[in-house]
């Protein structure tokens, strides 16, 4: 089976009903037609002018872990939609000022908010859905009497935006920044991508375990998945696959990206770091620093840091003590997502 076949029954699982409760929770916002519209646009469920269609933009990942570490738990995994409602929400709320952060022009092949409306209209629009990430947990109340949980649960979201924020301002900061050591990277993509993902398998273990340390393992898991993938897709900014990521290999080092093999090749090479002096890379100089990369060993170093991150993740899994059934899909799932063919 191809890899997006193999995903879509992930969607059969969860995702229509993922879909249905953020629409539920967008639908519950009495906002000016604009506001609505572009919130909609965003999501992929209408075109610019308001009409509806289905783009199915988003692969919805963060929610589906949610699920999956309720069910895996012992938990019913309908009680956590609210929650997984609410990670989906806050994703996008920081891909709309994200987009206008990076001057971003598109996103899943379509106009960025930002190129639509303006950006002091889409920081507004980036705002409504923070707004509604605490609209979507409001329902937790409803299936979740613990009080203590609810408060972690609420707290997990707070302490997750946060972290998000300090990623973000790293990220920038990076741009203008002449040295970045691979430390000061790696607490970057901790705090953009795995911090949420932490988040996610956390908040779905609290809910279908009740049980803090069976939760923190989950934590654990999804903090190390993500560290992973980001490390992962940086590899394959420089030696993946164009038909797989979707992307010329050559993109990550023509924009002159702090990805982190290039951060361990400007370690590692006095060349490297006299070839970043230029001001702008052709093709040919694409070419010689992947040659140098290659010469120093990069992708096997980086690699190793991969497999370590993943490692973690496994053991943390094994910990975690999930059904048997949810495990196998929680494997399937990290297959698809290192193999990334969709």
């Amino acid at each position: 089976m191809i890899a997006k076949e193999r995903f879509i029954k992930f969607h059969e699982r969860y995702g229509d009903t993922i879909a249905f409760s953020i629409r539920h929770v967008v639908d519950s916002f009495d906002a000016p037609v604009e506001l609505r519209r572009m919130i909609l646009y965003h999501f992929g469920w209408v075109d610019p002018s308001g009409n509806p269609i289905d783009l199915m933009v988003a692969k919805r990942i963060r929610p589906l872990l949610l699920l999956l570490f309720t069910e895996g738990s012992g938990g019913d995994w309908h009680d956590a939609l609210p929650a997984a409602a609410a990670v989906e929400i806050l994703h996008n709320f920081t891909l709309v000022h994200d987009d206008i952060q990076d001057n971003s022009l598109t996103r899943h092949g379509q106009p960025t908010v930002w190129q639509l409306v303006g950006v002091p209209k889409a920081i507004n629009i980036g705002d409504a859905l923070f707004g509604l990430v605490y609209v979507a947990l409001e329902s937790l109340q409803e299936t979740q009497t613990d009080r203590q949980i609810l408060i972690e649960i609420h707290n997990t979201i707070n302490r997750t935006i946060l972290a998000l924020t300090c990623g973000q301002h790293l990220d920038m900061s990076f741009e203008q920044q002449e040295k970045v050591s691979t430390h000061e990277y790696l607490q970057m993509i901790e705090g953009k991508t795995a911090r949420l993902l932490g988040a996610c398998t956390y908040i779905g273990g609290l809910i279908g375990s009740q049980n803090a340390i069976i939760a923190n393992h989950c934590r654990e898991f999804g903090l190390h998945l993500g560290m992973a993938f980001q490390i992962h897709d940086d590899i394959l900014g420089i030696w993946g696959d164009e038909k797989t990521t979707g992307k010329s290999k050559a993109t990550d080092i023509l924009t002159k990206k702090k990805s982190l093999p290039v951060l361990y090749g400007l370690q590692q090479s006095a060349t490297l770091r006299n070839h970043y002096q230029k001001e702008s890379f052709d093709n040919q100089d694409v070419e010689k620093i992947v040659a140098e990369l290659d010469q120093l060993g990069v992708r096997e170093q980086i690699y190793a840091q991969e497999k370590h991150h993943y490692d973690l993740a496994l053991q943390s899994l094994e910990k975690a003590n999930l059904t048997e059934t949810v495990k196998a899909l929680l494997y399937d799932l990290i297959d698809l997502l290192f193999d990334r063919q969709f």
